[in-house]
């Protein structure tokens, strides 16, 4: 015997509810200039809402009776689109960017990983600098600690160490953030 197929239950829409989604009896109506309409039946609202070519929309649903303004749904809605997308524009998610350096690089290496670091921190991101040992090297701690120490001397005049150097397992991390 088949089993009964059951319609999944529509989803309720989100954003504010608009003319005949509005179901109290009574709603604080505002014009489409802004002006206190007082309280007055929903179905009024709605009437005057569609004779003016307009939408009936709760602005605070959570009041006593409801806040509902007449206005251009539609146009509302683009509003707020472009208004989000703006505010999208002007964000920067900053990200921590990475520079490898070795307790045997060569000066002009050096030189290469912290016009990189420049770079990443000039676009407002963090730089984490890892220095990484092998084998025999890990007895010399103290190498890796100068090389972190030349790359921040290089780059003091933009960052700031904001973790200072330390050991995670075969690797030295430092943090540096813009000032």
């Amino acid at each position: 015997m088949p089993r009964p197929r059951f319609k999944p239950r529509p989803r309720a829409p989100i954003g504010p509810r608009t003319n005949a989604r509005i179901r109290v009896r009574e709603v604080r109506c505002i014009d489409e200039d802004g002006k206190q309409l007082g309280v007055i039946d929903t179905q009024d609202a709605m009437a005057l809402a569609s004779r003016r070519g307009l939408d009936l929309v709760e602005i605070a649903p959570d009041q006593r009776p409801p806040v509902c303004r007449i206005m251009d749904f539609g146009k509302y809605k683009y509003e707020l689109k472009k208004k989000e997308q703006a505010s999208k524009k002007k964000q920067h998610t900053v990200q921590v960017k990475e520079v490898r350096v070795r307790p045997k690089i060569a000066e002009h290496d050096i030189m290469v990983k912290v016009r990189r670091a420049r770079k990443f921190l000039e676009a407002g991101d963090k730089v984490q600098v890892n220095c990484l040992f092998r084998g025999r090297e890990m007895a010399h701690k103290d190498v890796g600690i100068k090389v972190m120490e030349e790359v921040f001397n290089h780059l003091e005049d933009l960052a700031k160490v904001e973790r200072a150097p330390h050991l995670e397992g075969r690797r030295m991390v430092m943090l540096l953030s813009r000032k």
